[in-house]
């Protein structure tokens, strides 16, 4: 199968109506499955986005796979066609021919490129939002990238603003932000501080009115030991940091409260008090949104002046190329990407 053409050459068509603000997708490790989950994705009927990928590459991954996958070669996001059952890609070449499973890291300054070029676009408003495949950190780092992953990086590109980068983690039913992110388990109580639970606090409950049309949003703050600290008994953290933090939050005008045990944080019930949770640390808040929705969960960047959503997984090296990765995740990441442009924009 060649792109948009029978007789093997790379074609673009005729122009047709535009689609005033697409979103773009970054390809992600290309030893890892983001191609295939693009496939899959516009397979199921999902479009309104292009992705920034060698076409080629997609076109025979489609042929080897079964899948039906039409491609238009573009230049920009805007030139996608809305009436178009094309898979609309932006071309690029690796250096190195990608091979599944095996990341190589002289691939990596494109795949960096990529992520650049879809934030510039994001940024100046010919896409409504960049969603982004997954990347290995390690073979970034090992190619000399001076940041933990694709967040950090982001945040660089973007206008500074107080607790930015974040992680949300959402899915229909629960959103969750940590205060801490990628740090061992014993240094997460000296790392926590009331800034942080303040600013990542605000952050969220930003992010909740603007992004999901919460208008008043109500926030559980988890606390750091078990039963919230039970009145010092475990620990001081949740009455010395974490409990004036939420007074301050709360002194904002947010509906902040706890320290709340997160034990008893995530049951059906207890879900309905609160619209989004704020966590001290990674596993406290991770473990139950991808329990309650492993495949639906989706990786939201809070404090950028664009918006970033990505599949809640990783590069799954072990099963590239085998055909048999999931597409949900990238196409709940796709979605909510759209959900958020279209409540900005009704905001704005």
């Amino acid at each position: 199968m060649a792109p948009a053409g029978s007789s093997g050459e790379v074609t673009v068509a005729m122009a047709t109506p535009l689609i005033p603000t697409p979103l773009i997708l970054t390809p992600g490790d290309p030893a890892g499955i983001g191609a295939e989950i693009t496939l899959k994705a516009h397979q199921a009927g999902e479009g309104g986005f292009a992705i920034i990928e060698d076409p080629r590459r997609l076109a025979t991954l489609a042929d080897r796979l079964s899948i039906d996958a039409k491609l238009r070669i573009i230049d920009t996001p805007g030139d996608i066609s809305i009436e178009d059952d094309h898979l609309p890609v932006i071309p690029l070449e690796w250096p190195q021919a990608p091979c599944a499973g095996t990341a190589d890291p002289r691939n990596a300054p494109t795949v960096i490129e990529s992520v650049r070029r879809a934030a510039t676009w994001a940024r100046d408003g010919s896409a409504a939002a960049m969603v982004t495949n997954p990347v290995n950190k390690a073979v970034l780092q090992e190619a000399g990238f001076a940041h933990p992953g694709h967040t950090e990086f982001l945040a660089t590109l973007s206008a500074p603003h107080d607790g930015a980068p974040a992680m949300m983690l959402a899915c229909d039913e629960l959103r969750v932000v940590p205060v801490t992110i990628h740090m061992a388990l014993r240094d997460v109580p000296d790392a926590l501080t009331g800034d942080d639970i303040v600013s990542k606090g605000m952050l969220l409950a930003e992010s909740l009115r603007r992004d999901f049309s919460c208008a008043n949003p109500r926030i559980a703050v988890c606390g750091l030991n078990p039963h919230a600290g039970e009145n010092g008994q475990f620990g001081d953290e949740d009455d010395q940091v974490i409990a004036p933090a939420v007074a301050r939050l709360q002194a904002a005008g947010i509906r902040a409260f706890g320290p709340v045990s997160a034990d008893t944080l995530f049951h059906r019930r207890a879900r309905e008090t609160y619209d989004g949770v704020l966590g001290m640390y990674h596993d406290q808040v991770l473990i139950p949104i991808k329990t309650l929705d492993f495949d639906g969960g989706v990786n939201v960047t809070l404090g950028l002046d664009f918006i970033r959503t990505s599949p809640d997984h990783g590069t799954a090296f072990d099963i590239a190329g085998t055909g048999t990765a999931q597409a949900g995740s990238l196409i709940a990441a796709l979605r909510m990407a759209r959900l958020m442009a279209t409540n900005r924009h009704a905001g704005s």
